[in-house]
C-alpha cells in the first residue's frame, strides 16, 4: 500500500533554510513513509509522541516529526527542524 505525504507549508518553509545534508535526509525519510507508513522503526531514535503521532531524528540536531490516523492512508509531517524548539 502506498501512503500520501503532505508537508505543512510551516514545515515546508523550515525545510529550505535546513541544511543540505538534513534536507537531503528528510526526503529520504518522506520516500520510506510513502512506501511503509508511519511505523518507521529503522530510523534513529524514532518513537510514538501521541495518539497519532511520530518523530525520528534526521540527524544529532535534527527532527521530523508526522501524524497519521489509523483508518487513513494519508501521512502529515507538521514539524521538520532544531530538535530543541520540536512540538513535543
Amino acid at each position: 500500500m502506498k501512503y500520501k505525504v503532505t508537508i505543512k507549508k510551516k514545515a515546508d518553509r523550515a525545510l529550505v533554510k535546513l541544511p543540505l545534508n538534513a534536507r537531503k535526509l528528510f526526503f529520504l525519510l518522506v520516500e520510506d513513509l510513502k512506501a511503509d507508513g508511519p511505523i518507521q522503526k529503522s530510523w534513529k531514535n524514532f518513537s510514538a509522541l501521541k495518539e497519532n503521532g511520530f518523530h525520528c531524528h534526521l540527524n544529532y540536531k535534527y527532527v521530523a516529526c508526522w501524524t497519521c490516523r489509523k483508518t487513513e492512508i494519508e501521512i502529515e509531517v507538521y514539524y521538520v527542524g532544531s530538535r530543541e524548539k520540536a512540538p513535543y
